[in-house]
């Protein structure tokens, strides 16, 4: 039997949509059912009817609908400047190289972010979290990558760490170096790629500053072989991979990313039926990014049948950045989705909870509502998850659970 401490906080009468699949219903649901959360975690769910109408610690939510925390598994948050300008420009007919020969594109960005101070740095990517965590996020990935020189990547990262400890969403930072060639080394790439294997990614690992390593392999990135060399270096020291593949052309990268087991492939567009099956094989998150989709006005859209057909997970999440998708809403990424994508309500729901936190490495702990996995919830005014999916615009949220504790 159920025995309760005194300091159990008892979340009672609900709807919870716990996406855990176990329960063979949309969403996981379950009806008048109460939470019960010890410390950090979810100790158990139980019929409401079942308890005491005088239990100490009870928060009476009169049939409100509670998720798991949602999860953003892929943005890049850190960066300095913007590029709005620039995309009026490319609206007025300008080409992107002639942008980029004045200075433009990601060079942009990454002059801006090396030349903002930590404080700067911190308090822009501050109010796009909040952005976020408006929406009921609370959890997200954060890249470097605008650097792409030591000092730089070490400071994103730093901004990432005073993020995270600051605010009371959980905070998950990826080494992104390989997301472009610097201007330094616009002659020698291999030589930067020398660099980032040999100096900073091991220096920025020892330092504790990122959980996991992305390359943006792709041919206006690095090639597979140079992804490759990255992705040794990683391995080496047991540190986690994902990429940022088959957006604009099938490299491969897809397969590459299987091969050393990442926790996820983020865009592929432009992915095969081969490299779909390697995903199901390596357990590999596919990460769907339908807001660079959108804002890039792209035509090929990713293999959702054939993922579906190879029971590969499909991840959702906003890639906020400024050259390509720049929406601080996961809501929004989860409507388009569905809108562009073909995804079901449900499976966008999957895609920023379970799946999300699969593609962070934590799908023991977080994204679902069950026992034993962290009590980050979302509390709604709404009857149904497919609401805030059909209406991005508007924002039911009533309440945010971090860890246990509102906030």
């Amino acid at each position: 039997m159920l025995q309760l401490h005194p300091d159990d906080v008892v979340w009672r009468n609900l709807r919870l949509a716990t996406l855990d699949p176990d329960h063979g219903t949309p969403y996981g649901l379950l009806e008048n059912r109460a939470l019960i959360v010890r410390g950090e975690t979810i100790l158990a769910i139980v019929p409401d009817a079942g308890l005491p109408q005088d239990l100490p610690n009870a928060i009476n939510l009169q049939g409100r609908l509670v998720t798991p925390g949602l999860i953003d598994c892929h943005t890049h948050l850190v960066f300095g400047g913007d590029r709005a300008a620039e995309w009026e420009q490319r609206l007025n007919g300008v080409s992107y190289q002639t942008i980029s020969a004045q200075g433009g594109g990601i060079n942009a960005t990454v002059t801006a972010t090396r030349e903002s101070t930590p404080v700067q740095l911190e308090q822009l990517a501050q109010q796009r979290l909040q952005r976020l965590m408006r929406e009921g996020v609370t959890t997200i990935e954060i890249k470097s990558g605008y650097g792409l020189n030591d000092e730089t990547e070490e400071k994103m990262l730093r901004v990432a760490q005073r993020l995270a400890q600051t605010n009371p969403i959980e905070i998950s930072p990826t080494l992104l170096a390989a997301h472009a060639v610097p201007k330094e080394y616009r002659q020698d790439p291999d030589a930067y790629i020398a660099h980032v294997c040999q100096h900073t990614l091991p220096q920025l690992w020892e330092k504790g500053l990122f959980d996991a390593v992305d390359v943006f392999c792709e041919n206006v990135g690095f090639t597979p072989e140079q992804s490759e060399r990255v992705f040794q270096a990683a391995q080496a020291r047991g540190i986690p991979i994902k990429g940022h593949v088959e957006q604009l052309s099938n490299l491969g990268g897809t397969a590459l990313v299987s091969r050393y087991h990442g926790w996820s492939a983020d865009h592929i567009e432009y992915l095969d039926e081969a490299g779909v099956c390697a995903m199901a094989q390596s357990g590999t998150v596919a990460v769907l990014l339908p807001g660079a989709f959108y804002f890039l006005q792209e035509r090929q859209r990713p293999p959702v049948t054939l993922l579906r057909q190879h029971g590969v997970p499909m991840a959702v999440a906003t890639d906020y950045n400024p050259g390509t998708s720049p929406f601080a809403s996961l809501h929004l990424a989860m409507n388009m989705a569905c809108v562009q994508f073909g995804l079901t309500p449900e499976e966008a729901w999957a895609g920023v909870t379970r799946y999300a936190a699969q593609a962070l490495g934590r799908g023991a702990t977080h994204g679902q509502l069950k026992a034993g996995f962290v009590a980050d919830l979302a509390i709604w005014d709404a009857k149904s998850p497919v609401e805030m999916v059909y209406e991005p615009g508007r924002n039911p949220l009533y309440q945010r659970v971090f860890r246990g504790k509102v906030q």
